[in-house]
């Protein structure tokens, strides 16, 4: 009888190929990243992980984050007297927050999508929760590219001067590049 005759045998040969190739190209690919001090003949970085009977460890990686811009550091947001200065400094604080998606310069007709959102906010300014009430037919993905916009401002700075319910509602302007601005923000 041969070995790949043998019942749960015949697949080991080939495990024990894709592991050694596995670890081979592990090796190559950290022998050709550059270490601390620019070199790449990998004295500076660690070799490979082993096992205590030192054959080469499975390597558990993170998956790789996001390569999104880096959160953006807004000011403390001011008390505001009225609603009308707070739609606008929140307006604001919303373009400031997201600059890769976010425009202040005239909106292009026809606007891509119009999502509206009822914003609840606590006394501090912290976002509370957020209602979609209006979603766009076509770009439907704007929809969470507002709320995810409205998420990086907060918080919006202290309202408990202001006469409840504490929320406001605001509607986003998308242009064809799926930039957004706030209607708060376009001159009528």
């Amino acid at each position: 009888m041969r070995c790949t005759d043998m019942p749960g045998r015949g697949r080991m040969p080939w495990i024990a190929l894709v592991l050694v190739s596995l670890s081979v190209l592990l090796t190559a690919c950290a022998a050709g990243r550059p270490g601390p001090n620019g070199s790449r003949d990998g004295a500076d970085s660690p070799g490979p992980a082993t096992s205590p009977a030192g054959t080469p460890a499975a390597v558990a990686s993170a998956p790789p984050a996001e390569a999104g811009p880096p959160p953006v550091r807004l000011p403390p947001a001011q008390a505001s007297r009225t609603w009308e200065e707070f739609r606008l400094q929140a307006a604001r604080r919303i373009v400031a927050a997201n600059p890769e998606i976010a425009h202040t310069g005239p909106v292009r007709e026809p606007v891509l999508a119009i999502p509206v959102l009822e914003i609840e906010i606590e006394a501090d300014g912290a976002v509370r929760r957020i209602q979609v009430l209006r979603r766009p037919p076509q770009a439907p993905e704007t929809v969470q590219m507002a709320i995810e916009a409205v998420q990086r401002a907060a918080p919006f700075g202290d309202v408990s001067r202001l006469p409840p319910p504490w929320r406001f509602t605001e509607a986003f302007l998308f242009d064809d590049q799926r930039r957004l601005k706030p209607r708060s923000l376009d001159p009528l």
